[in-house]
């Protein structure tokens, strides 16, 4: 499999297998939802379309492979484990790709959150190519690679380097998003804003879970935003989320904002809990400062893009930390 197979092979993928034409994907999908209630039918299509429509287009692959001239054109024998997260329907797909974009093998640790989607990929792969059998291999325990990425809370990130340390390794731990708002955004742009907060239920780490705005900023834009994403609370677990986040603050006897079903209150902690967003006050002119070791995207007027950040390119990588370029030196 040279380079030129495996694109289009991914295409193919994206073109055929993860098409809603599809049964055998339409029964994934299904199966899916059954085991991980998280997996809402329309997170899923969001998540596949992004897929197909950033990742999965061959022109794209076409110029992000260019960008790496050192990817080999034959398979490497390098293993590399891949242990995958699960909090998004298909959230491991970026590193399984640019794996095997790279010509290495990949041993994959499955989530238990996120196995059947997951599995349909590689067996779709392996349909489109038997050459993929050799280079796929899903395992419980990753042993005996010669590189990892790892994706993990950050107690498994001390993990992880605990056992991967000593090989090449990309090891990424709890991280967030926040958004810097000016009192300016257009309804439209609070629109998007809403979907950069609360897709997948808030729970990837490009979704913004604090909110920055000038001191004296009217909410009342920013909550009716929102409210299109009230039907949220009709999901069980993430009701029983809001209604326990919901006796701490009154316990507390904190002031809170409630956009039908999504929290909002004042903490300076960018990580919030599930169907809450945490706000802070800043000074006009004087932006504030933000920890990089806690956050993967910033969104606003100077910033990303409203609306943008679940639709990551190739190119948008993890923790800013290029994926690719990792694993085109390993065959050096």
């Amino acid at each position: 499999m040279n380079i030129q197979a495996r694109i289009d092979a991914f295409f193919t993928l994206g073109d055929k297998y993860l098409a809603d034409t599809n049964q055998a994907f339409l029964d994934s999908k299904w199966k899916a939802n059954n085991q991980n209630s998280w997996f809402l039918p329309q997170f899923i299509e969001q998540s596949t379309k992004q897929i197909v429509e950033q990742f999965l287009q061959k022109s794209q692959l076409v110029a992000w492979t260019k960008l790496y001239p050192s990817i080999s054109q034959a398979p490497t024998g390098i293993k590399v484990g891949i242990v995958m997260a699960g909090n998004i329907p298909m959230v491991g797909f970026h590193d399984l790709l640019s794996v095997l974009i790279a010509g290495h093998t990949a041993i994959v640790k499955l989530s238990s959150k996120d196995t059947v989607l997951m599995q349909y990929v590689i067996d779709s792969l392996i349909e489109i190519d038997p050459a993929f059998k050799d280079l796929i291999m899903v395992q419980e325990q990753l042993k005996n690679c010669d590189a990892y990425i790892a994706t993990g809370s950050n107690n498994a990130g001390q993990f992880f380097e605990q056992y991967f340390g000593k090989y090449p390794n990309i090891i990424r731990k709890n991280k967030t998003s926040v958004a810097i708002l000016d009192g300016t955004e257009t309804t439209e742009e609070l629109d998007l804003l809403a979907d950069d907060m609360m897709l997948y239920f808030g729970m990837g780490c490009r979704n913004v879970t604090q909110v920055w705005v000038p001191t004296g900023y009217d909410f009342i834009p920013l909550l009716t935003a929102l409210k299109k994403y009230s039907y949220l609370a009709d999901e069980h677990k993430f009701k029983h989320n809001y209604d326990y986040q919901l006796a701490l603050l009154m316990m507390n006897r904190q002031f809170y904002m409630d956009a039908d079903g999504i929290l909002m209150s004042e903490n300076p902690s960018p990580f919030a809990a599930i169907s809450q967003v945490h706000y802070q006050f800043y000074e006009p002119g004087q932006l504030p400062l933000l920890n990089p070791i806690d956050i993967q995207c910033v969104v606003g007027k100077d910033a990303l893009p409203f609306g943008s950040l679940q639709k990551p390119s190739l190119s948008q990588y993890a923790d800013g930390v290029d994926t690719l370029a990792f694993l085109s030196t390993l065959a050096k």
